[in-house]
């Protein structure tokens, strides 16, 4: 699986998963623009990967429309193209809704939700006449909840909604839309989650034995499926979602 000649542009890949995705891609041939809230993250990994292939780091929300219109730009005119995004970008907030201020809810919705959207409005007008490779990160949360969910559950659900309706309308230009949904994954939000748990060693106990493989993922199990979606390998494949979760939502968690 290559993707020599194909620009991506990674969100939230400074770190965690869209770190993985981002070096997966360099590895396999294609250019790749880094965008994060988190410009010196972004700049110190696309620094490590530059060996490797062609880079860039850019500043920015996602849910800034002129951030995101001019990456997108800057993409096509530095690296020439742009023929696979990814939508990873993503914060979690949790609680329960008839406590929480409305601004905290929409700032949830704004980076989920509203980024993908506005990534995919500038990037497929670069997409259309060539084709190209749409993946939104969504989560197995989209299927599974837990209390206090609702503000990240609804938004993972609403990106594979997105994802199927994007796949109809774009069918015709030659551009897949598929969506990747995992479940714990060893990654800085992951973490943090951690530290807000009473009993670290017992709650990760719980959550391995909630896996039937015994284990929870890793960044690059999921940049090895992003890289697959990406590549021709998977030119059938579009208007779905994909669980990768090491089996903890078939056996009902």
């Amino acid at each position: 699986m290559r993707l020599d000649g194909k620009v991506a542009l990674v969100t939230g890949g400074a770190k965690g998963i869209g770190a993985g995705i981002a070096g997966r891609f360099v590895e396999a041939g294609a250019p790749v623009t880094i965008f994060d809230l988190d410009g010196e993250g972004a700049r110190q990994h696309a620094d490590r990967l530059r060996t490797q292939g062609p880079i860039l780091a850019i500043q920015g929300d996602v849910s800034n429309q002129a951030a995101v219109s001019r990456a997108v730009e800057d993409t096509v005119e530095q690296l020439g193209s742009l023929d696979v995004l990814v939508n990873n970008a993503g914060i979690e907030v949790v609680g329960q809704i008839a406590g929480m201020k409305t601004e905290v809810w929409e700032r949830q919705h704004a980076v989920n939700l509203k980024g993908a959207f506005l990534f995919c409005k500038y990037a497929i007008p670069k997409m259309l006449g060539r084709g190209g490779v749409i993946i939104n990160i969504a989560s197995v949360r989209a299927f599974v909840s837990y209390p206090g969910g609702a503000p990240y559950d609804s938004t993972k659900a609403g990106l594979i909604g997105f994802t199927r309706a994007l796949a109809l309308d774009h069918g015709k230009d030659k551009i897949r839309v598929v969506a990747i949904c995992p479940g714990y994954i060893d990654t800085p939000m992951n973490e943090e989650w951690l530290k807000t748990v009473p009993d670290r060693e017992e709650t990760m106990r719980q959550v391995l034995a909630a896996h039937p493989l015994g284990r929870i993922g890793t960044p690059r199990d999921i940049a090895e499926l992003a890289l697959f979606l990406a590549s021709d390998a998977a030119s059938f494949i579009t208007g779905t979602a994909l669980v990768a979760d090491g089996g903890m939502s078939a056996a009902g968690h």
